[in-house]
Parts: C-alpha cells; structure tokens; sequence
C-alpha cells in the first residue's frame, strides 16, 4: 500500500512538471472548462475499477459486504430431485424396488417430504444429504436391520446458477461452496469477453463484484459465494466503446472489454494523428453529449505522463481537429447521427430484466 502511495506521488510529481514544459494553448471554452490535471485525477479514480467508473457516470450501487465471501451449509430444498440407493443383504426385493425409481425419475421433494417404499413420508426439506440419509436409514431400520441408504442429487431445479452470453455451460449446480471464478471457470468464458458489461444477478439487483478484477488482476476478495438462483452474464467484446474523431488516420470505434483504455492506446487504434491535426489539442469528450465535460491536453501530456494516469471510458469520444472546438453546438450537429447510433448499440437490451450497468 506504501508503494502504492510513493508512485501515485511521483507521477503526481511528473504530471506537474509535465504541465510546466507543455503548451499553454487555452482548451475549448465550453460549459465545463476541464483540463489535463482534472483528466489525471478521473484516472486515478477509473483505475479504481467497474464500479468506481459506473459511480463517474451517476450510478451508484450497494457497497459489497463481507457477507458474500462466506459459505453456507447446503441444504435439500421443495423441488429437488434426489437419487436415492439402498443395500441389505437378503431384501433384494426392496433395493431392486428403490433402484428403480431413483434411477429413472428419482424421489422428488413435495412438501418437503420424499416418499419411498414401505416408509411413511420422511421430511428431508432442510436437511443436509448426510442428514437426510440418516434419517431416511433410521426410519428403514425401524422395520429391517442393516440397511444401509445412499443419497444423491439427482436434479437441482432451485439450486442453481444460470447462466448467459458468452459461454458454453447454461446452468451450474451450487452446494454451498461453489465460488464465482470456479463458475465462470465451468462455464468456459472467453478470453475476449467484456467483463466491465457482464455482471452478476442475485434476487433481481446487481452484486457488486468486479469481474475483471477477479478474472484478470486476481482479486480473490471479489470471489463471491454462488446461490441458487443467481444468474450471471458474460457480454461481448463490443458491449462497451469509445469513438476515435477527427484528424486521425482512421475514424472509428474502439471495443473497450476492460472497461477502460490508455489515450496512448486509443489514439494508436486510429492509426495515430494526421499532420493536419493540431497537437495542442486532443480533446476528450465525456458524459452526456449535451452538457458534456470535455478536456483538453496537449501532446506533451501524451508522450511524457504515465499511460496508466491517462484512462478513457465507455461513451468517451477522443477529438483531434485541425483546429480547437469553438462552436460546440454545430460540432454536435455534424455528428449527432453517429452518436445516436452508439447510444443505440452500447445501451442495447437488457439481457435480465434490469438495467445493464
């Protein structure tokens, strides 16, 4: 953490001195006048993760609790179907009997009871299997001595996490210790997965767990335990995305799979700026693209600060003109169809019934 610090002061250090050597052009004198310090200091916070940004954006969520990291006792629950097995030495009659429905249809938990030959209904709801299979062979040796009970699930139809998007496995069993990185591991998600778009769902709200941070920095304290009924949802690399404009080698759109990129990278997707550009202004476009919040550096900011202190975010546009912004309204004019169409395909659908973050 104490090396954390010194380098976050060093390149605080160097970002000064940075501003001292650079141009000292003026930026676009819009409604929100942001310059190359305040893009560094967002930085610091987008590199804070997912939810972190989506707070940049005005949306907030619960914080994560302690609570989601412990396991629980899994227990048998209404709806479960179970496998169940008996072995007595001389009642072949009565295994052949239980073997025969456990291994075709199974014993289906109704009222919190199983029904299984020769015995009053056994209330197993509750229980853990072990427990359940004490019961079921106390009840047994009541009536035949030896038997010994097996039991199994053979059907989990409430016990489960579902799962979409990008990946290979629609549904995982839980037991109480299944964890969120062995799930998506089961699941096989893709190394080109968007892990900033994809989420978690429990009871209908968004878990606050940061996959990208699990899955690509190791960050085991977003390792949640799963519950029945969760569901997860892995996006496409294109889910989320910024637009490079302007006096660039190649107008586009950028996937952003991890939620954020470095200027230097974006402006390297372009094809990197045109002679006909103006260097002194490389203008980031942030927020709602009415009031938007835009900052202006220049290149020396580029070349000489630290990739990681220079971050862009899903919705950002990077602008490079041949001359400053001066008419904002008009600029929004020529481009408002584009914008409406990125609008369009990063917002999309929602793929559960809540809104995507």
């Amino acid at each position: 953490m104490r090396f954390q610090k010194d380098v976050r002061n060093l390149n605080i250090f160097f970002f000064l001195l940075v501003c001292l050597w650079g141009c000292t052009n003026p930026p676009y004198r819009g409604s929100d006048l942001l310059g190359a310090e305040d893009f560094v200091m967002d930085s610091y916070r987008i590199r804070e993760g997912k939810f972190s940004i989506l707070s940049m954006e005005g949306k907030e969520y619960e914080p994560f609790s302690e609570e989601l990291l412990n396991e629980y006792q899994d227990v048998i629950n209404n709806g479960d179907v179970l496998q169940i097995a008996l072995y007595h030495p001389t009642r072949s009659d009565l295994v052949d009997s239980v073997q025969r429905i456990g291994s075709i249809v199974g014993f289906r938990v109704t009222d919190g009871c199983v029904h299984l030959p020769d015995l009053p209904p056994a209330q197993v709801a509750g229980m853990t299997l072990y427990q359940a299979q004490k019961k079921i062979e106390e009840l047994y040796r009541e009536q035949i001595r030896d038997v010994n009970v097996f039991i199994s699930y053979k059907d989990r139809i409430l016990r489960k996490v579902e799962l979409a998007g990008l990946v290979q496995v629609p549904s995982i069993a839980v037991d109480g210790r299944l964890r969120l990185f062995e799930a998506l591991s089961i699941a096989k998600v893709p190394g080109n997965a968007n892990l900033f778009k994809s989420y978690v769902i429990r009871e209908n709200s968004l878990l606050p767990v940061d996959l990208f941070k699990l899955l690509k920095e190791g960050d085991m304290n977003q390792n949640v335990v799963m519950r029945g009924g969760d569901k997860i949802y892995i996006a496409d690399a294109s889910s989320s995305t910024l637009m490079v404009l302007g006096e660039v080698c190649k107008e586009r759109v950028v996937d952003l799979p991890d939620g954020f990129m470095t200027l230097r990278k974006a402006i390297g997707e372009a094809g990197g700026i045109l002679a006909s550009g103006d260097k002194s202004y490389i203008q980031i476009i942030r927020g709602n693209i009415l009031h938007p919040k835009i900052y202006t550096l220049n290149w020396e900011h580029v070349i000489r600060l630290p990739s990681d202190s220079m971050l862009l975010i899903p919705g950002d546009i990077v602008y490079v003109a041949a001359r400053p912004l001066s008419e904002w309204n008009r600029f929004v004019n020529d481009l408002l169809p584009t914008f409406i169409a990125l609008d369009l395909i990063t917002k999309g659908v929602n793929s559960i019934g809540i809104e995507v973050p």
